[in-house]
């Protein structure tokens, strides 16, 4: 076969937006981007420059087995907020005990497989004469220490170890600003300061409420920076701000996302958080919030809930294109109500190919509980083929890779084809599309071969770009394999 170099342009010779993707916050005229080893998923149109014959299509999760139940004397028909984390072979969840009665807590429990829960006792906060509980912490009965926290990791290599855990929660009648919690293990925590670190804003509340939800706070490795995802009015509807920090304790004034065009929905409990595949990358999973319409006429109150999905590669142009329901209410009466579901921050690993968020259900009722959405690793949005064939062709990229990985599943007549090309679309010989073995089948990690090829290490460092042929079939992701 004839040397690659022959065909292909150094990297040298291309334009590229940055020498790593994770700086990189939006396409810079399709010029050649850097995308090393790390699986590039099909969440906007930032890797496509031609689209013919396919779709992007938004994925549903499925909904999986109860794994938390009101079932203790301090959780209420308010439990509400979860935060779930994975530490190595532990899960860890942070959730809201009760809202209808003060003082307010926030509830733990762990799981060795994030299917099977305990809520372990602790021994840390006094209830009713007793620390025989679960609880990790009390809002005190104004509200002054602070009520529905967010919990988060940090993995800030400056952050001290006796902070290792930071959290953040509304204080004040009408949860007018932020509080910030530190804990050297995520169970006995502090007040970082006795100030709020985000104080009232002098806009976004409108009807008096400025952060009355689950308000969201982590540490953004890409970035090397603390970001906190708040609520706030914006027009007459619920929005969400944006707030970042170098130090956890000074914040920058709140500001709105760019939500783009579309309709203006009433959007909180927005459930902000980093995948872990990608960390440069934001997922958001808000509930969306209907107040006029009614389900059920014998609710007291109107309002009806769902939940969508939006990405962003900078945190703050959120992709909003996906203007259909990612969670639906279903067929359980009991969530057609005003706030009946709601996700939680964090998204994580379950199984092989399999990853898993947290809703809670039943709002409001004896039964309100959580359960598991089980979705495919990388599987949010596809790259959808009907029966007809159809292509796709990525801006030029510089891959560190010897081998190409496809996460795709297709129908037993379906099949998937890829061609490497030059940056000016001439293939490269070798690995045209009359040499790919047609593929097919359900695997999360499917090698690519050109006859009997399978090495693409000659293209290392160079730029190419992919042809992508879909029949009857959904690719989630691609990765060149190191």
């Amino acid at each position: 076969m004839a040397a690659l170099g022959g065909f292909l342009t150094s990297a040298a010779g291309i334009v590229a937006c940055a020498p790593d993707e994770s700086a990189i916050s939006a396409p810079c005229g399709k010029s050649a981007v850097e995308i090393g080893s790390r699986p590039q998923l099909f969440l906007d149109d930032w890797l496509i420059d031609s689209l013919h014959g396919l779709q992007l299509e938004l994925q549903r999760p499925r909904i999986a087995e109860i794994v938390l139940a009101k079932d203790r004397p301090w959780e209420d028909d308010t439990m509400y907020d979860p935060v779930v984390i994975r530490e190595g072979p532990r899960f860890r969840m942070w959730y809201r005990t009760n809202l209808s009665t003060a003082p307010y807590y926030t509830g733990y429990a762990e799981s060795g497989d994030g299917i099977h829960w305990t809520k372990p006792s602790l021994g840390l906060i006094t209830f009713r004469g007793s620390k025989e509980n679960n609880l990790v912490w009390e809002t005190g009965a104004d509200r002054s220490r602070g009520c529905a926290l967010c919990v988060f990791k940090d993995d800030n290599p400056a952050a001290p170890q006796a902070e290792r855990y930071k959290a953040i929660g509304a204080a004040g009648q009408h949860c007018d600003a932020i509080l910030g919690m530190v804990s050297p293990d995520g169970l006995r925590w502090r007040l970082v300061q006795r100030e709020p670190i985000i104080p009232t804003p002098s806009s976004g509340g409108e009807r008096g409420i400025h952060f009355d939800s689950h308000n969201i706070a982590f540490w953004d490795a890409a970035r090397k920076q603390y970001v906190a995802y708040l609520r706030g009015w914006k027009d007459h509807l619920r929005s969400i701000r944006r707030s970042v920090s170098a130090d956890f304790r000074h914040w920058s004034a709140p500001e709105f996302i760019d939500l783009g065009g579309g309709p203006a929905e009433h959007l909180y409990k927005n459930a902000a958080t980093v995948y872990y595949r990608r960390p440069d990358i934001y997922l958001m999973f808000p509930k969306r919030f209907l107040e006029q319409r009614q389900w059920d006429p014998r609710w007291p109150g109107p309002g009806i809930s769902d939940i969508v999905f939006m990405s962003s590669r900078d945190g703050i142009h959120w992709d909003r294109r996906f203007r259909e329901a990612f969670i639906r209410p279903g067929t359980d009466s009991l969530n057609w109500h005003e706030r009946a579901i709601e996700v939680g921050p964090g998204l994580v690993p379950t199984g092989p190919g399999e990853m898993s968020l947290y809703m809670f259900e039943h709002y409001h009722t004896d039964s309100v509980r959580i359960r598991r959405c089980v979705l495919r690793e990388d599987g949010l949005v596809a790259l959808h083929a009907g029966a007809a064939e159809g292509e796709m062709s990525t801006r030029p990229l510089i891959c560190r890779g010897n081998g190409l990985e496809l996460n795709l599943a297709t129908s037993a007549a379906g099949s998937v084809r890829v061609e490497i090309e030059d940056p000016a679309g001439k293939p490269v010989p070798g690995f045209e599309l009359a040499h790919c073995r047609e593929i097919y089948g359900d695997q999360p990690a499917r090698l690519v071969r050109w006859g009997d090829r399978a090495d693409v290490a000659q293209c290392v460092g160079k730029a190419v770009r992919l042809r992508f042929v879909l029949r009857d079939a959904d690719l989630f992701s691609f990765r060149f394999a190191p």
